[in-house]
């Protein structure tokens, strides 16, 4: 079974991407779907985060994300301390499911994460695409997505790590412009996924 990581920061285009890989039978692994379940689910993680965070338990006394995102987005080393934390927990989640998908037969699995090259879910990769796009048209894109404001998207975006990252640490790129429509930008990430799972 083949592994492809996607990468790439928010709102640019991963999912119409990771759309291409599905209709050619790949399992995808959402690493952010994962780390909210075990948001929901796992204990030691919620204990771990409080330790290091203090109360950032919403009224319902769940983790509030956006109070956690409000604390990280303005402070790297805070954010940096959130990822050490959460991508231990992710990456026992993701293995597996990595040897779920294997036994289920697939012909291949994607692994999703924006933090792919940093938390070293890369290593476990046979190829790496990063997805990119300017990132005002990123910043439209998660206001309509989320309903969030400018002011907090724009942190998110900033809190991310910028294209030449991406071009620096990736195998593959694509390149999601202010011209691309969806289905042009999906018929180009079809050919690519095709190439990679024909190698």
């Amino acid at each position: 079974m083949k592994i492809i990581g996607i990468t790439g920061p928010t709102g640019a285009g991963k999912t119409t991407a990771l759309n291409a890989l599905t209709s050619l039978g790949a399992c995808v692994i959402d690493a952010d779907a994962v780390y909210h379940r075990l948001l929901e689910e796992s204990a030691p993680l919620r204990e771990a985060l409080i330790q290091r965070f203090g109360d950032i338990r919403g009224g319902s006394g769940k983790i509030d994300r956006k109070k956690l995102g409000n604390v990280v987005f303005a402070d790297p080393a805070a954010l940096a301390d959130l990822n050490a934390i959460t991508h231990r927990f992710v990456g026992e989640a993701i293995d597996r499911l990595l040897r779920g998908a294997a036994e289920s037969g697939a012909p291949a699995a994607a692994i999703d994460a924006i933090a792919l090259v940093e938390s070293g879910l890369g290593e476990r990769c046979d190829a790496v695409v990063g997805v990119i796009a300017p990132a005002e048209l990123r910043v439209r894109r998660i206001m309509a997505r989320e309903g969030i404001s400018e002011e907090y998207a724009r942190k998110r975006v900033s809190a991310q790590k910028g294209e030449d990252f991406f071009r620096e640490n990736c195998g593959y790129v694509l390149e999601n412009t202010e011209d691309d429509t969806p289905e042009a930008f999906g018929s180009r990430a079809l050919v690519l996924f095709t190439e990679i799972l024909d190698r």
